[in-house]
């Protein structure tokens, strides 16, 4: 009787690395282009080629690829943005669009990749690896700091800094006509932009998509605190507050209180530009230099994360799929210091 070879146990031998992608995927955020940087002379230091590839995904499907020698990251350190571009790819949603950027990566000789962003560029390469094991390793760059296992995503830091800087010019215009202003900050399922930079700014309510706390405790500032305080007032709004987001609860606002003097400041995109802090910086290559590390470990289909300014390994599945969760102290501080 003869029996079939059990295959399953023989380990693969994956190929040496030799040459290397990185792109940028999704929203920019301010320190991708320092990670950028980080990842292609960690990379160059380590005996890698280093290929960028132009415009996420899509720029994978059309091979917009580009070598990266240390000269060509030279000077992009404190510019926000990304210089390798970024694109949303519907056709990187099919699996002929994924067949496409699979077969462009071969032809390209490329080994592995580097991606910079968020779940959704996350969710990409965890599903491009399972078709057709390449390997990845991600580096989180988000504003919005909302991925599982990580204290912190790069562009985040810079984000907050320039919600507050824009905030307190419109205290000083709010308080000169007495006005209550609503402002809001990016954060579509994640209020956590908004929770930080209402408190760094002494905002008299914060809504955010994880918390109906806050509505109690607008109307009992429009009510009482306001009139109590005779000057003026800040209120936070995540775009993704279940209530309709700035526009909306100011008309419901104008409607129940016609006495008040409301406006609404929505700050955009202002919030993604502009030069990376030095905390965006720093870790943006700390985190560059550790996904090349984990690459020439043999690492894969992990995102590089940050656990009380240790590096950690999360991988994509746990950080794409499970919640990243609000501090609650920090809904309790707010609520604390606002009598």
């Amino acid at each position: 009787m003869t029996t079939k070879e059990n295959t399953s146990e023989t380990p693969v031998k994956r190929k040496k690395l030799q040459r290397i992608g990185v792109f940028t995927s999704g929203g920019d955020a301010p320190g991708m282009n320092a990670a950028i940087r980080a990842v292609t002379r960690a990379a160059i230091a380590n005996n890698l080629e280093v290929i960028g590839i132009r415009r996420g995904y899509q720029g994978m499907i059309e091979g917009d690829f580009i070598p990266l020698k240390s000269s060509d990251v030279s000077g992009i350190l404190q510019l926000g943005g990304t210089m390798l571009k970024t694109a949303r790819s519907s056709e990187f949603r099919t699996p002929e669009g994924r067949e496409k950027a699979y077969r462009q990566l071969v032809n390209a000789e490329i080994d592995a990749v580097v991606a910079i962003g968020g779940d959704g560029s996350f969710t990409g390469a965890l599903i491009l690896s399972q078709e057709y094991d390449v390997q990845f390793v991600g580096i989180p760059g988000t504003i919005d700091n909302d991925l599982y296992g990580t204290d912190y995503t790069i562009g985040y830091d810079t984000a907050l800094n320039t919600v507050v800087q824009a905030v307190d010019k419109i205290k000083d215009t709010a308080r000169s006509h007495g006005r209550i202003f609503f402002v809001e900050v990016m954060g579509r399922e994640a209020g956590l932009l908004a929770l930080t930079s209402g408190i760094a700014c002494g905002a008299e309510a914060i809504m955010i998509p994880e918390s109906n706390e806050h509505h109690a405790q607008l109307e009992k500032f429009l009510s009482v605190g306001y009139k109590y305080k005779e000057s003026s007032g800040i209120i936070m709004v995540a775009e993704g507050e279940e209530a309709g987001g700035a526009i909306k609860i100011a008309e419901d606002v104008r409607k129940e209180h016609p006495d008040l003097d409301v406006r609404v400041s929505i700050l955009g995109h202002i919030q993604r530009g502009g030069s990376p802090t030095a905390k965006d910086r720093v870790n943006a290559t700390k985190m560059g230099v550790a996904a090349i590390d984990a690459l020439l470990d043999d690492q894969k289909s992990i995102m590089i994360g940050l656990d009380n300014e240790k590096i950690v390994h999360v991988p994509f599945n746990k950080a794409v799929k499970m919640n990243h969760s609000i501090d609650t102290n920090l809904l309790d501080i707010q609520k604390l210091i606002n009598i």
